[in-house]
């Protein structure tokens, strides 16, 4: 048998027990992409990273993204869990202020932030923002998110975006709806699949106090009934927001996204939209705590 070192690290949070729990293995050079799948579906986290030597020049790890059931090409939450544990358990804080990742869509930065010698937060960019049209009733999304017809906010339109990951983002009147919303998991993740969507994501400038934004994501299509608190549909959504130009053109904006409230495991998402250059730049920061480490046991290959 191997022991491979596994920690579970709570994303978007300070608090053991809130924000959104991924596995992170460190060293996963010598676990097949089978096992990988294995172990994700072992610890059944919204999703797991696993970390390995790359050979690309300009990076440091290559990491890749399990769900319980798929791989998928990139996860926000699971990149900031990675980065704060090898910053505050596994020394690269000594080393440097940042760490490179080569995913599946390419190369993410991030920045640790300090403050008094210690890691505050830590920040991804993500790749480029793109959106697209999509087909869809918003009667039937409605139905299928399980929110009335009149929750939909018709101001915003209900467009497919992506940062790395293709989300249905669905624009609705008050945080009271996104709260109460009960989706029908098996349509919404049969229509995901027929997409190509990654997760469904409801967003409301309804929020509460102290945050820009309130926000819920269901991801039937890979596994997850519910991502508390999802970087990379809150990254597509900044990038929305910006190339639909809800967002002044030229300026630089900070949001505070607040998401996990509705099943107790509430997170925070710092997110800044550069929109002076052609293409929006976006930064999704937050903090991590470390709530589990230990090792699985795995047969060998």
């Amino acid at each position: 048998m191997n022991a491979v070192s596994v920690y579970h690290v709570d994303a978007f949070t300070k608090d053991p027990f809130a924000g959104n729990p991924a596995g992170v293995i460190p060293d996963a050079r010598n676990l097949t992409l089978p096992q990988m799948q294995q172990i994700a579906n072992e610890l059944n986290l919204p999703e797991s990273a696993f970390l390995m030597p790359s050979v690309h020049p300009e990076a440091d790890f290559r990491i890749r993204y399990f769900s319980p059931t798929v791989e998928i090409d990139f996860c926000g939450h699971a990149t900031v869990g990675s980065s704060w544990l090898l910053a505050t358990e596994l020394g690269w804080l000594e080393k440097g202020r940042r760490i490179v990742f080569e995913t599946n869509v390419g190369l993410i930065p991030v920045q640790l932030e300090t403050e008094d010698g210690k890691l505050k937060r830590v920040q991804m960019t993500q790749i480029t923002p793109s959106v697209k049209e999509i087909d869809l009733n918003p009667v039937e999304v409605a139905r299928m998110v399980g929110i009335q017809t009149k929750d939909i906010d018709d101001r915003y339109p209900i467009k497919l975006a992506s940062t790395g990951g293709l989300h249905l983002l669905v624009p609705v009147r008050t945080r009271a709806a996104i709260d109460q919303a009960i989706p029908l998991q098996s349509e919404l993740g049969a229509m995901n699949r027929e997409h190509r969507i990654t997760t469904t994501h409801l967003f409301t400038w309804d929020a509460q106090e102290g945050y820009d934004l309130y926000t819920r994501d269901f991801a039937p299509a890979i596994g997850i009934p519910e991502d508390p608190v999802t970087g990379a549909a809150n990254g597509a959504l900044a990038g929305y927001l910006a190339l639909e130009k809800l967002l002044p053109v030229g300026e630089k904006h900070h949001l505070v996204v607040g998401q996990g409230h509705a099943i107790s495991r509430p997170g925070t998402l710092y997110i800044t939209v550069e929109t002076s250059s052609k293409d929006p730049v976006i930064h999704v920061a937050g903090e991590a705590h470390v709530t589990i480490a230990g090792q699985l046991r795995v047969s060998a290959k």
